[in-house]
């Protein structure tokens, strides 16, 4: 993970840009320690690590994130939810594997197509004017009422996200949509059924080999 740390006395923050979505809580709720137009622009020992680690945790795409020697660390919520943002990212809170390898507790996932950085958004989706419902009323499939545990999150070849493990698939301001075991949801952004896959991948051609 390229991440740069930010050590402080009590908590060190560190910070991937690539994942950062611009959605600036850091800095609208703690502009002591979060200033873009400061050097550095994290400055942890400006504020206690309790409100560092609070605000921190705010960050939903995990660019931000924390560690302390003493003290509560972070924990993933006890439900795994995915919020479909309007005209923007999947936001994924809970424990989730990302492509057998990094396990995230707050993540946001391209389903416009054009990140870089995929399956992560990158902020592609605002560049390039993609639009999509944040409330979507789609088909969804059968579901399930278990909660919690590992998802596993797994790019499918010049197709969509597979989704498995107990999810909470939200809208963005938190409307229900399913509770399910397993899913395909569209990362291309063509689908007609969104956030699930319909297939349009394939006609759209859609393209990310995904490596090895």
């Amino acid at each position: 993970m390229r991440r740069k740390g930010y050590e402080g006395k009590d908590i060190t923050v560190s910070f991937d840009l690539k994942r950062c979505v611009h959605a600036r809580n850091c800095f609208l709720k703690l502009p002591t320690v979060f200033d873009p137009k400061q050097r550095p622009w994290v400055q942890p020992d400006n504020a206690t690590a309790d409100d560092v680690a609070a605000v921190v945790r705010t960050c939903p795409s995990g660019a931000l994130a924390f560690h302390r020697e003493t003290g509560v660390n972070e924990t993933p919520p006890q439900i795994n939810q995915i919020a479909v943002l309007e005209n923007g990212p999947l936001a994924a809170s809970g424990s989730f594997e990302i492509d057998g390898v990094e396990t995230e507790s707050r993540v946001t996932l391209c389903r416009c197509g054009l990140s870089k950085n995929k399956p992560y958004c990158d902020y592609s989706h605002v560049e390039t004017g993609f639009t999509a419902t944040g409330e979507p009323s789609p088909k969804s499939p059968a579901g399930s009422e278990q909660h919690g545990g590992k998802v596993a999150t797994l790019r499918i070849p010049d197709g969509p996200l597979k989704i498995e493990g107990n999810i909470e698939l939200t809208t963005g301001t938190g409307r229900q949509i399913a509770t399910l075991p397993k899913a395909f949801l569209c990362r291309c952004g063509a689908s007609k059924n969104k956030p699930y896959c319909d297939g349009s991948h394939k006609d759209a051609g859609f393209s990310d080999p995904v490596d090895s």
